[in-house]
Formats: structure tokens, C-alpha cells, sequence
């Protein structure tokens, strides 16, 4: 069972993608994109999420740019729209719109009980950082990009927080991994698992570096940490 929810900021009203679970009262989950837009992928997580008992929530984080992006990554003509979008978005703004879907969510009716977030590669960094500076319970960074430039943020940190790296990420060199690693590895709130020889994206269904194996591990340690975080 599917919605749309509409946020509203003083900058103007953005949509969410909702989606139900069976229970008339669930904790909720923000799913933060990736650079392609609230698309099917996106939706997909969202479904997945409502059957497994919560209400799962996925915002328009570029609506400022153009709202209503729905894009695959499938073509070169998207990828190069998906990277003018990553370029022009604006990270800061984007978690204060993530902290007023955050309060939006709480006020939703059905909505019983704590509220994560999980982020997958733009929102990776979005998820980190949805962690450290706003009031959500939880939250998964799926090879978050960028969050080594972020790393001093985690002694503001006081919920758990879970985190996906793929070894081989093109777009978090070696050198970046080591960064977040040193950072983050000893830190109590934060959970960390890293997967040898997989690219950028590998949970991503139809995606070039799909997985099958670690998508399901990742997933199912997600599954097991909301589960203990959030109810």
C-alpha cells in the first residue's frame, strides 16, 4: 500500500514515496536515494521495508534542483543527468530536508514508535550525516561517498549507526576507506562491515556490481539492526 506524503519547509513543499506495512502502527524508516532520484529501485526498498512490518518513507531530496527525478542507471544520457544532479545538490540543505521529513514522519498517523533512516550511495554520506546531526534513532549508510571528509562529525553521534563499505569502491578510493576506518572503527555507536572485491553499489538490483550474496548478507544485517534499534 502506497502514498504520497508532502513535506513542507520554509522554502517550499517537497514529496515522499510511502509505503505501509499490514500493522495499523509501525515504526517508520527514511529511505535516502541515490543520485537517481526517487525511482523504482528506491520504491522497491521502500516495499520491501513496509513487508518486513515498518513504514518506509522516501523523500524527494532534489526536488530544489527538479522535482519528480526518476531516472535508472541504465543509460549514459542518466548517468551524466545523475552526476549533473549529485553536482548541483547541496548536502547541508539536504539534511535539513531530511530532518523535516523526519519530523513530518513522527507526526504521521500509523506511525508508532522510533524512526531510521538508510541511505545508499549519495544517500550513504546523507545517512552518516542524518546520523550525527538529527534526531533519528537509527541509520544504515550503504558505500556512502564522501563520508571521509565527515568523519570528525561522529563524536556528535549518539544513536547507532551501521555501516556498508564495498572494498573495491570506485568512488571511495582505498585511501578514503582508510580514513573512515581509522576514524570510526572503535567508536561505540557504530557498526561496520566491509566486503572484499565488491564495487560501488553492489545491493543495487540490475545494477553493474550487483551482487546476489552480499546484497542478502547486507540487507540481512540491516533487517537485524533495525529490528534491535528500532522495534
Amino acid at each position: 500500500m502506497s502514498e504520497t506524503l508532502t513535506i513542507t519547509t520554509p522554502d517550499g513543499d517537497f514529496s515522499a514515496y510511502v509505503a505501509r506495512p499490514e500493522a495499523d502502527k509501525a515504526p517508520a524508516i527514511l529511505v535516502i536515494q541515490e543520485i537517481f532520484g526517487v525511482n523504482k529501485v528506491m520504491r522497491d526498498i521502500c516495499d520491501g521495508l513496509a513487508a518486513q512490518g515498518y513504514v518506509a518513507v522516501c523523500p524527494d531530496l532534489f526536488w530544489r534542483i527538479e522535482p519528480g527525478i526518476d531516472i535508472t542507471d541504465q543509460s549514459e544520457a542518466e548517468w551524466k543527468r545523475a552526476f549533473e544532479l549529485f553536482n548541483a545538490f547541496d548536502v547541508d540543505t539536504g539534511v535539513n530536508d531530511i530532518a523535516a521529513t523526519i519530523t513530518a514522519i513522527r507526526a504521521m498517523p500509523g506511525v508508532e514508535g522510533k524512526v531510521g533512516a538508510v541511505g545508499y550511495c549519495l544517500g550513504g554520506l546523507l545517512a552518516f550525516l542524518t546520523a550525527t546531526r538529527t534526531d533519528a534513532d537509527a541509520a544504515v549508510s550503504y558505500y556512502g561517498v564522501g563520508i571521509e571528509k565527515h568523519v570528525g562529525e561522529a563524536e556528535k553521534l549518539n544513536h547507532p549507526l551501521l555501516m556498508h563499505i564495498a572494498e573495491k569502491d570506485q568512488f571511495v578510493p582505498p585511501e578514503a576507506q582508510q580514513v573512515i576506518l581509522q576514524a570510526l572503527k572503535d567508536h561505540p555507536q557504530i557498526e561496520i562491515h566491509t566486503y572484499p572485491g565488491r564495487d560501488h553499489a553492489f545491493a543495487r538490483e540490475g545494477g553493474a556490481h550487483y551482487d546476489t550474496g552480499d546484497a542478502a548478507k547486507a540487507n540481512a544485517l540491516s533487517l537485524a539492526f533495525f529490528k534491535k534499534a528500532l522495534g
